[in-house]
């Protein structure tokens, strides 16, 4: 299982964020109308693979831009980072909620 999820990660990584972005909003229509079905599920799934890649861009930007030596130190970059935002969308749409993910206290 590792093996495959390793592998799909590698591909993922090597896919253009631009390209994706472009089916963002296909995919967020699609799943917008839930139906019990394996379709619904694979689209969800691309849906988040989508913006799992988007939102690693961005937290590889903030690190990046940081000090060094300041990572371990402070708040976690995603506690920290309240730029990261989900994909900008046109304004006669209903604007999508971003999740926090937070460790388990």
């Amino acid at each position: 299982m590792e093996k495959i999820l390793k592998k799909l990660a590698d591909q993922l990584n090597s896919l253009d964020e631009a390209s994706l972005i472009n089916l963002w909003d296909k995919y967020y229509e699609k799943v917008q109308s839930f139906t019990p079905s394996r379709e619904w599920e694979e689209d969800i799934l691309i849906l988040s693979l989508i913006q799992s890649v988007r939102w690693k861009n961005q937290l590889f930007n903030h690190c990046l831009a940081q000090p060094q030596g300041q990572g371990n130190e402070q708040e976690s970059s995603l506690e920290k980072n309240q730029s990261i935002r989900p994909v900008p969308r046109s304004k006669d749409k209903k604007p999508a909620k971003v999740l926090s993910f937070r460790p388990k206290e």
